[in-house]
């Protein structure tokens, strides 16, 4: 049960900055930003919204965790960080090229696993 309520919390909290990201580019489509003005401000916006999340160690800590119990929800979470940041790099190449449906979904998931080693 506890494993359970500790997967959906850092599941909550990533799926939070993958959102975040996500408005990050449309608040810069809402400020017609393009070039390097949309990529400073992407850049500046990630970056804010990634120190207002809890980074793995806070919530290791908070969770009171120690020894082997500690090492797995580090790894655990720094893995789930890792394919959340790739999954919104993905997503953000794949808007780039204009892929929309299937083809959006395969590029996708193969960048997803790419990235992923």
């Amino acid at each position: 049960m506890r494993n359970l309520i500790v997967a959906f919390v850092s599941s909550v909290m990533l799926v939070g900055v993958a959102q975040a990201a996500e408005s990050c580019d449309a608040q810069a489509q809402a400020k017609k930003l393009s070039g390097a003005a949309k990529a400073s401000f992407t850049k500046k916006c990630e970056a804010d919204a990634k120190a207002a999340a809890p980074s793995c160690e806070d919530q290791a800590t908070t969770k009171k965790l120690a020894g082997a119990a500690k090492t797995s929800f580090m790894k655990k979470c720094d893995a789930d960080t890792k394919g959340a940041a790739a999954a919104t790099a993905c997503e953000t190449q794949a808007a780039d090229k204009k892929l929309a449906g299937a083809a959006k979904t395969s590029f996708v998931k193969k960048c997803v696993a790419d990235a992923k080693g």
